[in-house]
């Protein structure tokens, strides 16, 4: 497990706080971040319903526009690049025509020359049918998934993670996106540790890990941002509104992940941030809790703090960013990403704010708080 230096935290409502934030938001340029995982292909569909069909009870819709986007890993690294890091993806698509039309989605920051493209594998789409009417918001109806079929071979796969030590030069920090296809595992996970190991750096390099089935196989890396259900599965506790049962889910997960620290995302209600020896802080929501679209966020928010832990930010500092970042992007349809500008303008504007809530549960500055809330 790596560590990440304490922030400097003024009183609430001082300037310096904001200062700091938008300095982080400056330094992410120079830093470059490995996303290794699953790519998918999000595929958005859209029409104006006509009418209800006369063979069945269904809408029938009038196609207007196709979209197709990076999801997964794709999402992620876009998202560095949109927020001005420069991202480097490593992953696997197919052959295919959806891998051709996603290759070409991606934002012109993100380095695709680790990706592998296997005639063996079909790249997975997900298809969103969504409709409305000619003044109405478009409204998500049904969702396709095309999962990806004929798995890599031993060799392709030996191939691929072959490449590892060299994606992971002059990175800054990497990210662990794992879909559940297999390609990204415990093992491959602890190479990854062990190349940063050899390597002479003054800052050892974050590695964060999302992964959305075996979260508990991957332990002593410096941070994972699991939401709320996810983290309900994965041990066992119920959580829903209730504070006391967030607080023993949050330490049970760092504590059996042995994280640096564990990031939730909770929709609506912000997100929870756990450390070991610290109170957790409980962040509420940027901006409305009226969410327009929840799809991809999570890789958002990742990214986001994948960016601040390299630029020097405490957990808590890259927690308050994410908690901007991920505010912004769910007010936005489909698979979309945050620019540093927005981040920036959203920052400036919540510290303008003259209630100030956003600071209230913040640790105090210089000193560390007794709390019965330790692991």
């Amino acid at each position: 497990m790596m560590f990440i230096a304490r922030s400097v935290h003024p009183q609430p409502g001082e300037a310096e706080r904001r200062e700091r934030l938008l300095s982080l938001i400056d330094g992410f340029s120079s830093r470059r971040i490995l996303v290794v995982g699953d790519i998918i292909a999000d595929e958005f569909i859209y029409g104006e319903v006509a009418r209800v069909s006369r063979e069945a009870p269904v809408l029938i819709l009038k196609y207007d526009a196709t979209e197709m986007v990076a999801g997964g890993a794709g999402n992620a690294a876009n998202n560095v690049a949109a927020l001005g890091g420069r991202a480097r993806l490593m992953g696997v698509v197919g052959a295919d025509p959806e891998a051709r039309r996603l290759l070409a989605s991606f934002h012109r920051g993100v380095d695709r020359s680790f990706i592998a493209r296997a005639r063996e594998y079909r790249t997975p789409v997900k298809t969103r049918i969504l409709a409305g009417g000619i003044h109405s918001a478009k409204q998500q109806i049904v969702r396709i998934d095309r999962a990806a079929i004929s798995p890599l071979t031993a060799a392709a796969s030996r191939a691929y993670t072959g490449r590892i030590e060299s994606a992971l030069e002059g990175c800054d920090a990497v990210v662990l996106s794992d879909y559940g296809s297999g390609l990204v595992t415990p093992a491959l996970a602890a190479r990854v540790r062990r190349v940063l190991g050899r390597r002479s750096r003054r800052r050892p390099v974050p590695v964060l890990v999302d992964s959305r089935y075996r979260l508990l196989d991957y332990r002593g890396f410096t941070t994972c941002t699991p939401n709320e259900s996810e983290v309900e599965q994965v041990v066992g506790i119920r959580v829903s509104d209730s504070a006391e049962a967030l607080e023993r889910a949050g330490r049970a997960l760092r504590q059996r992940t042995r994280m640096g620290a564990v990031l939730i995302t909770r929709g609506g209600r912000g997100m929870a941030l756990f450390e070991a020896r610290q109170p957790t802080v409980h962040i509420p929501i940027f901006g409305s809790d009226e969410v327009t679209d929840v799809t991809g966020a999570g890789d958002t928010v990742i990214a986001t703090v994948s960016l601040a832990l390299a630029a020097g930010a405490s957990f808590y500092e890259a927690a308050r960013l994410a908690n901007y970042a991920g505010g912004l992007v769910v007010m936005k349809r489909g698979t979309a990403t945050v620019s540093a500008q927005e981040m920036s303008d959203a920052v400036a504007s919540d510290h303008d704010s003259p209630s100030e809530a956003w600071s209230q549960d913040g640790p105090a500055q210089g000193r560390r708080r007794r709390t019965e809330n330790r692991d």
